[in-house]
């Protein structure tokens, strides 16, 4: 089995203990652990699958916590690295009555921004490694050449690597130069996977015929779309295919794209060819990583809301009793 190697930042996420308000009305928070790249690793790891992370905390307490925690889910920390130059960044999340959450970020620099490419030591990775990025970590500091850099090496050793823009417009002032620098890195990946809602300000694009189509770009294979509620298709430049999702009560919908498309990666792990998918595969993939982010939605925070391989399993027989039928794969040539 394939590790996942996952690179970018790792945060503190402040979750309200209130849904439904405006920030400066909450009157008190809950610390999660979070990052979508870090959120990745954990997820992978929760399913039984081997992760690292790379990147920089501050020498600070907090530093201290998410070293702490990350690893307390085995993923490996080795090069989760601490600097005194900056301190852990920190993301206030605020959530609508339904779960769905908005950020205010504390960095610009943050402790994982300064990671550079000497901090890379590519005795580390393997045959095999699956690399995975997204777009959060590549403004103008250091962070963004260490990406550079490790893409780099695992092309040139041929191995497969995905990209989640996890497009956050909060967190860059020009966004014309954000969209530029997503679709820059696009060209990169094996795999791309977007959100329903990221496909518009990504391509530039509104049918989303050429939406899709748009993201064929450079080495891309493979896009996966995640549709909230609605499900996920995965599509190759000649078919898709979908999933329709599951119905959960959703608490909070924090990592729950990091939980889907961790749980995605584990399973391309787990092929002997991570290139070689046929219909079948493509389907089960979906389902799984479907219900993993549907459990991660009736849990508060990102980390802690992440299943076990176990827990996803009894999650999709006991809907799949519920409906009384397996779900139905459509194919759309």
């Amino acid at each position: 089995m394939s590790r996942i190697v996952s690179i970018g930042e790792l945060l503190i996420d402040f979750i309200p203990d209130t849904k439904g308000i405006a920030l400066d009305k909450v009157s008190g928070f809950m610390k999660k652990p979070g990052g979508a790249p870090a959120n990745v690793a954990v997820a992978a790891s929760r399913l039984g699958t081997k992760s690292m992370l790379v990147t920089k905390v501050g020498d600070d307490a907090f530093g201290v916590f998410l070293k702490d925690v990350v690893s307390s889910y085995g993923v490996d920390t080795s090069y989760v690295t601490q600097t005194d130059q900056a301190h852990t960044a920190l993301a206030f999340v605020t959530l609508d009555h339904e779960g769905n959450r908005d950020f205010i970020f504390y960095r610009d620099p943050s402790a994982d921004q300064l990671l550079s490419p000497e901090d890379l030591r590519f005795e580390a990775f393997k045959a095999g490694d699956i690399l995975h990025f997204c777009s959060v970590s590549l403004g103008d500091f250091p962070i963004k050449e260490a990406h550079v850099k490790l893409i780099a090496e695992f092309q040139a050793h041929d191995r497969f690597i995905s990209f989640d823009p996890n497009v956050r417009l909060a967190l860059f002032k020009d966004h014309e130069r954000y969209r530029e620098t997503i679709n820059q890195f696009i060209h990169e990946a094996d795999l791309v996977k977007v959100a329903e809602d990221e496909l518009q300000f990504i391509t530039g694009k509104t049918v989303f015929e050429e939406q899709i189509k748009a993201l064929f770009k450079g080495r891309v294979r493979y896009v996966v779309l995640t549709k909230g509620k609605h499900g996920a298709s995965f599509h190759t430049k000649t078919k898709t295919v979908s999933h329709p999702g599951f119905e959960v009560d959703v608490k909070d919908t924090t990592g729950a794209g990091d939980a889907f498309i961790g749980a995605f990666l584990s399973r391309v792990a787990a092929l002997r060819d991570p290139r070689a998918f046929d219909e079948t595969a493509m389907f089960e993939m979906l389902a799984f990583a479907n219900a993993a982010a549907a459990i991660t939605t009736t849990r508060y925070g990102a980390m802690d809301g992440l299943p076990t391989k176990d827990e996803v399993e009894r999650f999709m027989m006991d809907q799949k009793r519920r409906r009384g039928r397996a779900y139905g794969l459509r194919k759309d040539f």
